[in-house]
């Protein structure tokens, strides 16, 4: 067996016997059913997190011995499984259902610091801008800036040529961002 194979291996094995243990959290997303809630152990979360590892040193939850429910209203289910799926993951590449929400997983990786999970999403953010989302790509490196998503998008839309006064997705961009059209037409018509 290669290197790889045996890393790989024992990777799998550590996880089927970590996933045996006891969990001591359970996470639910803005539109999970009681029942639908993922369970998982304080300590790969806070290993993965800043956030999470402050949170559970917190004394509200080292003092509980209770199965502790935590929702992260900004996901939908489907978007936290993925993002439950990264933390126990070696964190090397996202999975194909990460990549499908690279979006939300970008702010969730974010607002919880997990610069790996970060990373990998802004990488795939990049691959796969096109002119139907690069606005929203756009809005997203917005806060905080990030400023080499935010030239990726707004090549992206000068490349395509979007057209800015009809599309309903430039509205909400203007509402969110009202400084984002001049900064869009700068990088469209630059001064020579």
């Amino acid at each position: 067996m290669g290197t790889q194979t045996n890393k790989g291996f024992f990777y799998d094995e550590f996880l089927k016997v970590l996933k045996e243990q006891q969990v001591d959290v359970r996470l639910m997303a803005r539109d999970s059913e009681k029942d639908a809630a993922i369970s998982a152990h304080k300590r790969i979360l806070s290993a993965r997190s800043e956030v999470f590892e402050e949170m559970f040193e917190s004394d509200k939850y080292k003092a509980s011995s209770k199965l502790e429910t935590i929702t992260l209203s900004e996901m939908k289910h489907e978007e936290l499984e993925a993002f439950v799926d990264f933390t126990y993951s070696d964190g090397s590449m996202l999975s194909e259902k990460a990549k499908q929400h690279a979006m939300s997983l970008y702010s969730a990786a974010k607002d919880y610091e997990i610069p790996r999970l970060w990373c990998l999403c802004r990488k795939e953010l990049m691959a796969s801008l096109n002119m139907s989302n690069a606005l929203r790509v756009l809005q997203l490196a917005q806060i905080p800036y990030d400023e080499s998503l935010s030239v990726a998008a707004f090549t992206t839309i000068k490349n395509s040529k979007l057209k800015l006064s009809s599309s309903t997705k430039v509205k909400v961009f203007v509402v969110n961002h009202p400084n984002g059209p001049l900064e869009i037409t700068r990088a469209i018509f630059p001064r020579n």
